[in-house]
C-alpha cells in the first residue's frame, strides 16, 4: 500500500499578531512544522510529503527546517487562497500509484503515530477515516435571535486530522466548487456523496492557533 500525506501549513500568523506564521514557531527548540512532519516520516519513512505553504515562504521553510528533519520524501507546493484551493492544489502533484492520501493540519505537531497507524488503516477499510474526539464540556446551540439550548454531547465530536481517504475519492470530491461550508476534507468528502468512517483521536492532537496553545503545547513536552 502506498501512502501520501498532504500537510497543509499556510497559516500567516494573524490571530497570533506575530510576523512569523505559526507553523514556523518553536516549541522546545524545534519548529513546529518540522515536529508534524517528522512525525509522519517515524510512522511511515517511504511516506509521500507534500507541504502546502504559501510561495512567498518557501525560503523561510528551508532555512528553518535545516538539521530538524529526518531523511523523506518531501515536496514543497504552493498554496492557495483558502484550505481547500491548498489542498486541491497539492492533489495535482500527488502521484497516480498512490492508494491512500492524508491531509493534516501542519500545526497539529503531536498527533501520535497510533493515530496516523489508525487512520490510514481506518481508510484501508472502510475507503476513509477521519479522527474524533468527545467534547468534555457541556454544549448549547445558540441561535440567531438570541435564544439557544442544550444539545446532548454524547452525539457530537469534535474533528481532528489527519483525515485519510483513497485516492480516487479524494480527487473526485476535490472536482467540487469551493464552498464556505468547506471547513475540512471530509465536508467535502461528505458533500460528494460519500459516508464518513469516524475513528478514535486523542486530546493531545491540538491545533496551535494561539498563545495559549503554544504555551500549552510546551508543557505537553514537558510531561
Amino acid at each position: 500500500m502506498k501512502r501520501s500525506v498532504i500537510i497543509v501549513a499556510g497559516g500567516k500568523g494573524l490571530r497570533m499578531g506575530t510576523q512569523m506564521p505559526k507553523q514556523f514557531l518553536s516549541i522546545g527548540g524545534v519548529p513546529v512544522l518540522c515536529r508534524t512532519v517528522n512525525r509522519f516520516l517515524e510512522f511511515d519513512p517511504d511516506i509521500k510529503i507534500f507541504i502546502s505553504l504559501p510561495k512567498a515562504y518557501f525560503e523561510v521553510w528551508e532555512k528553518i527546517s535545516d538539521g530538524f528533519l529526518s531523511s523523506g520524501d518531501i515536496t514543497l507546493v504552493e498554496g492557495g487562497q483558502e484550505r481547500f484551493h491548498s489542498v486541491k492544489n497539492a492533489l495535482d502533484k500527488v502521484p497516480d500509484d498512490v492508494d491512500f492520501v492524508g491531509v493534516h493540519d501542519g500545526v497539529r505537531p503531536f498527533v501520535s503515530v497510533k493515530v496516523i497507524a489508525s487512520a490510514y488503516a481506518g481508510a484501508a477499510l472502510k475507503g476513509n477515516a477521519v479522527p474524533c474526539i468527545a467534547p468534555p464540556e457541556s454544549i448549547r446551540f445558540c441561535e440567531p435571535e438570541g435564544s439557544n439550548y442544550q444539545l446532548d454531547r454524547t452525539k457530537i465530536k469534535l474533528i481532528q486530522t489527519p483525515q485519510v481517504f483513497s485516492l480516487k475519492t479524494l480527487r473526485k470530491a476535490y472536482q467540487s466548487p469551493f464552498n464556505e461550508l468547506f471547513t475540512d476534507d471530509a465536508s467535502v468528502v461528505e458533500k460528494s456523496g460519500e459516508k464518513i468512517n469516524l475513528v478514535d483521536g486523542e486530546r493531545q492532537n491540538i491545533k496551535i492557533t494561539t498563545f495559549e496553545d503554544l504555551n500549552y503545547a510546551e508543557f505537553l513536552l514537558k510531561k
